[in-house]
């Protein structure tokens, strides 16, 4: 259920696990300087959450991965490939991201999660259409609990 659209910072909202804006996980983590959702969460968390996603391996585009939340005080990070090996998203990345995050912190039982707008930032998607493809699927999925979708500030 979406609770709130708030502009600021992901990593300092009041949620049990929040969501990152990821790519496929093909590119070693190091290789990579992270930026937007994802380069906040790093500076927050650490490098540990983005070691223990490199040993997933490829992601299917779509899909989410939960890790530990580093030096956050989160239950966890879902990650989510939300483009693809290009660099860029499309209607159906963003709507499998999110419908496969919710579904994952169903899963998990997280009762709040604070999710970004997926595929606005280094995928290039136009943000309003993203955002209402977020607020779209959050919506339309069945997750119980509370999201809170975070907007650039």
């Amino acid at each position: 259920m979406l609770q709130a659209v708030v502009k600021g910072n992901i990593v300092e909202q009041p949620v049990e696990a929040i969501v990152n804006a990821w790519n496929r996980n093909v590119v070693p983590w190091w290789l990579l300087i992270p930026t937007g959702v994802a380069g906040a969460i790093r500076r927050a968390a650490g490098t540990e959450p983005f070691r223990e996603l490199a040993k997933h391996g490829p992601m299917p585009l779509g899909t989410a991965v939960l890790t530990r939340a580093g030096r956050l005080p989160f239950r966890g990070i879902i990650h989510v490939a939300g483009i693809n090996l290009l660099w860029t998203a499309s209607e159906t990345s963003i709507q499998n991201s999110v419908s496969n995050a919710l579904t994952l912190a169903e899963q998990e039982q997280f009762r709040t999660l604070a999710m970004p707008v997926v595929g606005a930032g280094a995928g290039g998607f136009s943000y309003q259409r993203a955002l209402d493809l977020v607020s779209a699927a959050i919506r339309e999925h069945s997750y119980s609990g509370a999201v809170i979708l975070v907007t650039k500030p």
